[in-house]
């Protein structure tokens, strides 16, 4: 397979796994698929990132995402166990 092709492929993938995230985070529903919504709001982490408070903001939103991974982890495993 060419090269190029391997790289699109790639990038798809990472594409379609940050959707999800918008997906798992309950964004679409909450928006009803709208998407000006969804970019402004994306913008406005943006903007939270890029200012004075980004630090802070990445070390919540960190500690928060990874506590819903764990969560839906222990979830996966308590389901497959029954």
């Amino acid at each position: 397979m060419p090269t190029w092709q391997v790289e699109r492929r790639k990038r798809t993938r990472h594409l379609i796994e940050l959707g999800g995230l918008v997906v798992k985070a309950g964004v679409v529903d909450l928006t009803g698929d709208d998407r000006s919504i969804i970019l402004g709001a994306l913008l406005s982490i943006a903007d939270k990132l890029e200012s004075d408070q980004g630090e802070r903001a990445r070390a919540l939103w960190a500690a928060k995402g990874k506590q819903a991974f764990e969560a839906e982890a222990a979830t996966h495993r308590g389901t497959r166990s029954n």
